[in-house]
């Protein structure tokens, strides 16, 4: 057993507390990774405020990268000393879904012994199959996937969420074509992501709809075409006049806020679809008028992890990124210290930061 430390939430709502707890070595078919960098994504402030459930004490954390410091007995295709980022889709390559390529939606992930335990040998919950708000983790090979050396860790970790989620949600999930008009709501890191997916498509217009105006700039810098505040009275008019009197093709909600989900649909054009990308709270609901959607022959659509494939998306987006076509420098707002990981998180929750990283030793 290894002693590593690891930020642990211990009750809901509560500041997380560093300690130093214990790692197991990897077993058959399992991979060890050393961490170095692991973003502050929502998903994991909302399993830390108890927002869907869960056992506690956990360490949450999911969006990281690091090198593989061990591999258990059958694991293939992999070397100590690579980097890799470490992702919480883990799949078991033969069900349905993986077999259709949704492995994200697998039905029969593998289930791994605990990993993490306290000094004491209490249990640990590894949060969100990664527990990587720690220096090392222990995972399955399946949530890998291999980056080159020369990106650094702090971009690289990036690919494993909101990267992900927001670009992949434009172009598998909406599949956005040449020409099309595309709403993205919420400018924070998902939504950056899914506005770079959507300029990669070849959307024709992309208005990024935010509350705040300093966000719909970064969203231009991004790639959005035009920018409208979701203070005003209307911003579905707003929004298709900035595109010329053209409803939307594809509205894409980024954020996890009701009422984003309760005007979404405005924005549409017959036969447009609505993917729905951020989680709200559990019991939170939304109301519609389905004879509109039906008559406008109008699609809603769920989106999870940007229903990416791995080995094939992720040397994609690295291979954009060589190009500058794939941005990643700018999307993170903080560096921060392991031990500095509830004021990374207060600064996430205060709506401004893109991505708050934390750095770690590796």
């Amino acid at each position: 057993m290894r002693t590593i430390k690891a930020a642990i939430c211990h009750a809901f709502n509560a500041p997380l507390v560093v300690e130093e707890v214990r790692l197991r070595p990897p077993g058959p078919g399992e991979v060890e990774v050393a961490l170095e960098a692991v973003a502050i994504c929502h998903s994991d402030i909302h399993y830390a405020e108890g927002a869907w459930g869960g056992d506690l004490p956990a360490v949450y954390g999911h969006e990281a990268a690091g090198r593989i410091a061990g591999l258990g007995a059958g694991v293939t295709g992999w070397a100590e000393g690579q980097r890799v980022i470490v992702t919480l889709m883990r799949a078991c390559g033969a069900c349905p879904s993986c077999a259709s390529g949704a492995p994200v939606y697998c039905r029969d992930a593998p289930a791994l012994p605990p990993p993490l335990t306290t000094l004491e040998g209490g249990a640990l919950k590894q949060g969100l199959a990664c527990g990587a708000f720690a220096e090392r983790v222990v995972v399955h090979p399946s949530q890998l996937a291999a980056v080159p050396d020369d990106m650094p860790a702090e971009q690289a970790c990036l690919l494993a969420c909101g990267v992900v989620t927001g670009l992949g949600a434009a172009v598998h999930s909406a599949a956005v074509r040449p020409g099309e008009v595309v709403v993205v709501i919420g400018a924070g890191g998902v939504g950056l992501n899914a506005i770079q997916g959507a300029r990669l498509a070849g959307a024709a217009r992309i208005i990024a709809v935010d509350m705040s105006a300093d966000k719909l700039a970064a969203a231009r810098e991004f790639g959005a075409t035009d920018g409208v505040l979701a203070t005003d009275p209307t911003p579905w008019r707003a929004a298709r006049a900035a595109a010329g009197g053209r409803p939307a093709d594809a509205v894409l909600v980024t954020v996890g806020a009701i009422p984003a989900y309760q005007v979404a649909l405005r924005y549409l054009a017959p036969r447009g679809r609505m993917v729905m990308i951020g989680m709200p709270h559990s019991g939170e609901m939304a109301s519609y008028e389905p004879v509109v959607v039906a008559a406008q022959g109008q699609a809603m659509l769920g989106s999870l992890m940007g229903e990416v494939v791995l080995g094939r998306d992720i040397p994609w987006m690295v291979d954009l990124w060589r190009q500058g076509r794939l941005e990643l420098a700018g999307l993170i707002s903080g560096r921060w210290s392991l031990d500095h990981i509830n004021e990374a998180i207060a600064d996430t929750k205060a709506g401004h930061a893109r991505r708050n990283v934390i750095l770690l030793e590796g």
